[in-house]
């Protein structure tokens, strides 16, 4: 690409060394796998998949709120229902059963068989990642950072999982966030806007620091230096952010103005800071920088609160603390952990 001067780095945050091996990889997906349903929200209906079966009125009076929230979340429901059903689950089951070097005992293998449905949904991610890689100049994987610096002297930073495509010549400086996260450090310039799209936001500036998130169908942004101006695509509404500001910008429009997050940026540093944060969000955060799986089969432990300050590079260990702190069952296989 003409805009793009160079990569100067990446990082991978690799598997620890306690879980060497190959991933398992699954069988073609059942039709009904098709593409639609994140990871995130696959991993929430799983979970619900598993509590159901031994579920009281209230829980699932709150699983029923769930499905009701968004059709995205019925829709991964249903696809968990039927990669369940699949016949190929058996045997991606199996696969991961071969992979735990010791006797897998009985109270395991429901979550067991939730990796496997795991393994098959990955297809699922396949589809939707073919279009992204057609579309991006630069894609992570998920545990990857990555350095670029633009023709005109703007540094960019993709956190893990993200795609990002960008457009410098003499007339413009425009970039797109297709999704994921990514901390831009721009050049200044009087003549050119540097405008980031991203979702349901488009983000004007022309020399500032600042970061934006795109997940799903939200988007955030956050200020570290300088001002932003953020226009909604829902409403054409218009915000303007300074240095600490950030927000969220959803199909709805404009969220509430929050200021003084430190969270909010701490993955620059190479940080993942929680303040009273429900331990589900956590885990659903922890999810975006583990090349496997983490999944949760206490619908109790995710309400637990975190707070504390963890290494970005080393998810697994933030999980083993979380399980220590919390009194929860630690279950390790290859690129899998289950919490109970």
């Amino acid at each position: 690409m003409k805009d793009f001067r160079s990569a100067s780095g990446s990082t991978r945050i690799g598997a620890p060394e306690s879980e060497v091996g190959a991933v398992p990889q699954p069988d073609p997906v059942p039709p009904a796998a098709g593409p639609g349903a994140d990871d995130a929200r696959l991993g929430e209906a799983l979970d619900w998949l598993i509590l159901l079966d031994n579920a009281d009125a209230e829980c699932r009076a709150r699983f029923e709120a769930w499905m009701a929230a968004s059709p995205d979340n019925a829709l991964a429901f249903r696809l968990a229902q039927s990669l369940w059903q699949s016949p190929l689950l058996t045997a991606a089951a199996a696969r991961l059963d071969r992979e735990h070097k010791r006797p897998v005992r009985r109270a395991l293998l429901k979550p067991l068989a939730a990796a496997a449905v795991l393994l098959l949904a990955v297809g699922v991610g396949l589809q939707s990642d073919l279009l992204l890689r057609l579309r991006a100049d630069h894609l992570t994987e998920v545990g990857q950072r990555q350095n670029l610096e633009l023709a005109d002297g703007s540094r960019i930073l993709l956190n893990t999982d993200t795609a990002f495509s960008s457009r410098i010549d003499d007339q413009q400086r425009s970039a797109r966030l297709y999704q994921g996260e990514a901390y831009f450090d721009v050049a200044h310039d009087r003549s050119r806007p540097f405008e980031v799209d991203a979702g349901p936001v488009q983000v004007s500036v022309r020399g500032t620091a600042f970061a934006v998130r795109y997940l799903g169908d939200e988007a955030e942004v956050s200020v570290e230096r300088g001002e932003v101006d953020l226009r909604s695509r829902e409403d054409n509404a218009r915000v303007s952010l300074s240095a600490g500001d950030s927000i969220r910008i959803g199909p709805a429009g404009f969220g509430d103005r929050r200021h003084g997050q430190a969270d909010q940026l701490a993955w620059v540093k190479g940080r993942l800071v929680f303040e009273d944060c429900p331990m589900r969000e956590v885990l659903a955060e922890l999810r975006r920088y583990y090349p496997g799986w983490i999944i949760s089969t206490d619908e109790r432990l995710g309400e637990r609160t975190v707070t504390g300050n963890y290494r970005l590079d080393d998810p697994l260990g933030v999980v083993r603390s979380l399980a220590h702190i919390t009194s929860a069952k630690l279950h390790e296989f290859p690129a899998l952990v289950i919490l109970d």
